[in-house]
């Protein structure tokens, strides 16, 4: 089994592709004249303007939706998984991978507002809608929803419930199957809620977690402040090959700085585009650029936090060329993960780092499983427009409980290998469409622009665009909170 899906991973994250991933985030980069710089004001103010209705939620609210999918495990464990294989490097290039990917990110998510739909009485969208709609190829769709359906609800959820796990093991004793049992109850109260449940506990525990976490950062920062040169040094040097100690693993500091750094922003796979559809907005390029700077919470700040912990302290391991032998080995017997967080936390604060890195991951990957419903609930619906949909969603939910169940006492590394694999289906096939669909999203960003010189409040009108296919657009936008808009 092993071997199968370490094969498949071979293929889907082969080197060129990695590098691909980096060349489309440049491309929409530069097509939107880096708009992750020129807009960055707008991105904030943005953030707390939207408003809910019935049929969809704020932008707020949209926002929290997608961080918690991507605040979650790869923010701590990804990252350390990042410095283990590819040593402090890899942090530059998730840095990198973060800014270029804004880019993919306010593109993929403005198509979701373009092209989403009034259905069941709420908002939906996202990859499979705009394909279909934005492309008019029906298979190409129906391919995106089943892959991500068999991510969403099959293969990623045990990479967060695992973490959740260990991390409570290490630092309470407590069993994996206590662990994943009490996951599977709340997750059910929340999941059986419907999205606004969802959004509503997303909108308090993201943004609680995320300072919580970044302070604890900053603290053991400011307690080892004379580093900051050295240690930012380290990680540029490694970048480029130019360290003496880490020099000869350069590519391997790429491969994982970029794929463990969209595993943990998720720009341009494809599920940041849900959530985004299912905001309240007067124009798609408002959740367009609110979505992109997600991206920059996620990696900027969060994932940061974790590599400077770890770095500052010099808690980790890395492993040479050969995948054998360590370069670096200060952590003997540790697995590469919340491990090297939790030892880094402790050697600064005694008694105190287990104990909060193993919360931090259950919230984390709490509400990243949360998040990996709400798509997979998304891609039910398109699959299922037209047909009664109660008993595939109920189906849908006992399988996740089951899977997040048993990805809580299952080996860690088949856990990524699997997640890895369902992330790489939805990132090939996600990448394709918005390159082929570009268009539209430059189309919106144009006519933003054009409305903000003018001293407007963008409003969208889709066939004063020449948009085809955008039916919820085709008037021009207004707010109606208490109306059901045809689509």
């Amino acid at each position: 089994m092993s071997d199968f899906v370490n094969g498949l991973n071979g293929i889907l994250w082969s080197t060129p592709v990695i590098y691909i991933i980096l060349g489309i985030g440049l491309l929409f980069s530069v097509l939107t004249r880096f708009l992750q710089v020129r807009h960055i004001k707008d991105m904030v103010m943005l953030m707390f303007q939207g408003r809910g209705s019935d049929a969809g939620v704020s932008s707020f609210q949209a926002l929290s939706i997608s961080l918690s999918g991507r605040v979650g495990t790869g923010n701590i464990a990804g990252t350390a998984t990042a410095i283990a294989m590819g040593g402090p490097g890899a942090v530059f290039w998730m840095w990198t991978i973060a800014f270029i990917g804004a880019g993919s990110a306010f593109v993929e998510s403005t198509l979701a507002q373009i092209y989403k739909v009034k259905q069941d009485g709420v908002y939906r969208g996202g990859p499979a809608y705009y394909i279909e709609k934005g492309l008019g190829i029906r298979w190409f769709a129906i391919a995106f929803a089943l892959s991500a359906l068999l991510a969403m609800a099959f293969l990623m959820p045990g990479i967060q419930s695992n973490s959740i796990a260990l991390g409570l093991e290490n630092a309470f004793g407590v069993s994996k199957a206590v662990t994943g049992s009490i996951v599977v109850v709340l997750l059910a109260l929340i999941i059986f809620g419907g999205v606004k449940r969802i959004a509503t506990v997303a909108q308090y525990t993201v943004p609680f977690m995320a300072v919580g976490y970044i302070l604890v950062a900053l603290v053991i920062i400011g307690m080892n402040v004379t580093e900051l040169p050295a240690v930012f040094s380290l990680i540029f040097r490694s970048a480029f090959g130019a360290d003496s100690m880490f020099g000869g693993i350069l590519g391997s500091a790429i491969a994982w700085g970029v794929k463990r750094g969209i595993y943990s922003n998720e720009a341009g796979q494809g599920t940041g585009p849900h959530a985004a559809a299912a905001a309240e907005v007067s124009h798609p390029a408002k959740q367009g650029l609110v979505q992109a700077f997600s991206v920059y919470i996620d990696t900027l700040f969060v994932c940061s936090a974790t590599a400077f912990m770890i770095l500052f302290t010099g808690m980790f391991n890395t492993v040479g060329a050969d995948g054998k032998t360590f370069l670096v080995e200060k952590l003997p017997g540790v697995e590469a993960g919340p491990g090297y967080t939790q030892a880094a936390v402790e050697s600064v604060i005694p008694g105190f780092g287990a104990g909060f890195v193993a919360v931090a991951l259950f919230f984390f990957a709490f509400t990243t499983i949360m998040a990996y419903y709400y798509m997979a609930e998304t891609n039910i619906a398109y699959l299922l427009r037209g047909r009664n949909g109660k008993v595939p969603m109920f189906v849908l939910k006992v399988v996740l409980l089951g899977a997040t169940f048993y990805g809580a006492v299952k080996e860690a590394s088949l856990a990524w290998a699997l997640g890895d694999v369902g992330l790489g289906l939805m990132v090939w096939l996600n990448l394709i469409a918005i390159l082929l669909l570009a268009k539209p999203a430059l189309i919106a960003l144009k006519d933003y622009e054009e409305q903000k010189k003018q001293g407007l409040d963008p409003v969208f009108n889709s066939k004063k665009l020449g948009i085809k296919n955008a039916e919820y657009w085709e008037d021009e936008y207004k707010y109606e909170p208490d109306k059901e808009k045809v689509s």
